[in-house]
């Protein structure tokens, strides 16, 4: 009988996994601003409504917005000139742009949607608008690449087939450890798609993309001689996006 319950269990673990491969396939579309293939199980209302939803919670966490208006209009129309100037104006999602009270966290982030937030530590740090536009250029796209989109649609795959483990046999604990893998190395891909897409933003509203280097040299800086080495981070070392930002400028300028 034990045998038999086995059996049983066995199957319906597999019809699970079954079940998640074929969803993750048919989940498959191409990013029509970026031309990649992604795994996305939601549409962009859905997205935006995730951002619009997080916004309250993420902004308490940096001590809620910064009093000072003159900054923050400052930081909306750098905002919105590259999206007004850029393929971000064709998407759907509502740009957002809040400058956080936060001044330790030297830090910029984007959540699904359009919601884009940069710290007032790092907002400090900048030395002129091209930078500025650069470290928004670069969050605006992380929401047209979809990144968060992206990441979930994984994360429900990998937590189904973890499902189907668990009911199917002791294959959980190892298809969960793949699944985070998989979502670490994911992110490095995603700053290095929006440090390429944040340089075409850059020139399409104007502004110098040379100036991209100078954020990294200020996040360098910031993480100190003892930052955390690249294969134990989901962001790629500040050298090595230099090297690709870099290539960057010299592809686009060279696009007609």
């Amino acid at each position: 009988m034990r045998g038999k319950n086995l059996k049983y269990r066995l199957l319906i673990g597999v019809a699970i996994a079954l079940f998640f491969v074929i969803k993750r396939c048919n989940q498959r579309e191409v990013n029509p601003y970026t031309g990649r293939t992604q795994t996305i199980s939601m549409t962009p209302d859905k997205e935006i409504a995730i951002g619009l939803q997080s916004k309250p919670q993420m902004t308490q966490q940096h001590g809620g917005l910064h009093s000072n208006n003159e900054y923050q209009t400052y930081v909306d129309n750098v905002g919105n000139k590259l999206v007004n100037n850029s393929i971000a104006k064709e998407t759907p999602y509502k740009y957002e742009f809040h400058l956080l009270a936060d001044s330790n966290t030297i830090n910029a982030f984007a959540l699904p949607g359009g919601q884009v937030f940069i710290t007032f530590a790092l907002f400090s740090k900048l030395e002129n608008e091209d930078q500025l536009a650069g470290v928004l250029g670069h969050e605006i796209g992380h929401v047209l690449g979809r990144h968060s989109a992206e990441r979930i649609a994984e994360s429900e795959y990998w937590q189904g087939l973890v499902t189907a483990g668990s009911v199917g046999g002791d294959i959980g604990g190892l298809v969960s450890g793949i699944g985070q893998n998989t979502l670490l190395t994911n992110g490095r891909d995603d700053e290095l798609e929006s440090d390429d897409l944040g340089i075409k933003f850059m020139l399409d509203a104007g502004y110098n993309p040379e100036a991209m280097i100078g954020v990294m040299e200020i996040l360098k800086t910031a993480a100190g001689p003892n930052r955390i080495p690249e294969m134990q981070s989901t962001h790629p070392d500040p050298e090595n996006r230099i090297e690709k930002i870099r290539a960057a400028i010299a592809k686009y300028k060279k696009t007609p």
